[in-house]
């Protein structure tokens, strides 16, 4: 049978989210979309059901997370230069971060999945998981009257507890050995860091460097030495063939 929002072990699992995100919202239908899934709304047999899923809070909240996500970079991290806030960026905003995020709030259990969806794990999915988390923050933003503070009252002190890793070793992170033996598997490949641009005074140097694959530019890095720039471009990188 597919739960609906008058299911009332999913009430039980909205108060319970309304709770976590520290928000009573005026109009629930927004916090009710955010949690349908496009294969709950496609079972629904309406005509609109593309407009029923969470798929354009979606949109909104990857937006919204980002600009409060940067925010928060740029005032919190003010020697930081533009590469590296970018990798810090990365890290507490990429699918498997939001979904570490949505399992600590109970997400999936508050989800509107289709039948076959939640026979198959969808609960636990962990882009269905991060899509959802994108679309909460859109909902929570509209419901506040677009308040970036209210999203980010719910949001920072769990990108916070990422960040506190990146500090303790995110500079130190090996990424261009395990790009070098993706690499390998396929025979022949030729892979080069390439400085491109250096600019700054000698103190404060910023690198840019391209990771080239075969003279092909497949990421680009910038660091406050050339180490940390080719770190940066191994890892940009390794996100475009999916590697984690």
């Amino acid at each position: 049978m597919l739960r609906d929002a008058h299911d009332l072990d999913f009430v039980a699992a909205l108060d319970a989210l309304e709770n976590k995100l520290g928000h009573a919202f005026a109009d629930r239908s927004l916090i009710i979309r955010a949690l349908t899934h496009s294969s709950h709304s496609n079972e629904t047999g309406e005509r609109n059901h593309h407009l029923l899923c969470n798929e354009r809070l979606e949109f909104l909240g990857d937006s919204v997370l980002s600009l409060v996500v940067s925010r928060y970079l740029y005032h919190h991290y003010q020697n930081e230069p533009e590469g590296d806030l970018t990798c810090m960026r990365k890290d507490v905003v990429c699918a498997p971060a939001l979904a570490r995020y949505a399992r600590k709030i109970g997400l999936g259990e508050c989800l509107l999945l289709g039948i076959g969806e939640d026979r198959n794990g969808g609960r636990d999915n962990e882009n269905i998981l991060a899509d959802a988390f994108e679309a909460v923050l859109a909902a929570l933003y509209i419901d506040t009257d677009s308040s970036l503070d209210a999203v980010a009252t719910f949001l920072l002190p769990l990108v916070e507890e990422d960040l506190k890793e990146y500090e303790s070793k995110g500079t130190d992170r090996d990424y261009k050995t395990p790009l070098q033996q993706f690499i390998q598997q396929t025979e022949g490949d030729h892979l080069e860091y390439v400085l491109i641009h250096e600019e700054g005074p000698d103190h404060m140097k910023v690198f840019e460097v391209e990771a080239r694959l075969n003279s092909n530019v497949i990421g680009r890095g910038k660091g406050r030495s050339k180490r940390k720039a080719e770190q940066a471009a191994a890892k940009d990188a390794l996100a475009l063939f999916g590697v984690k």
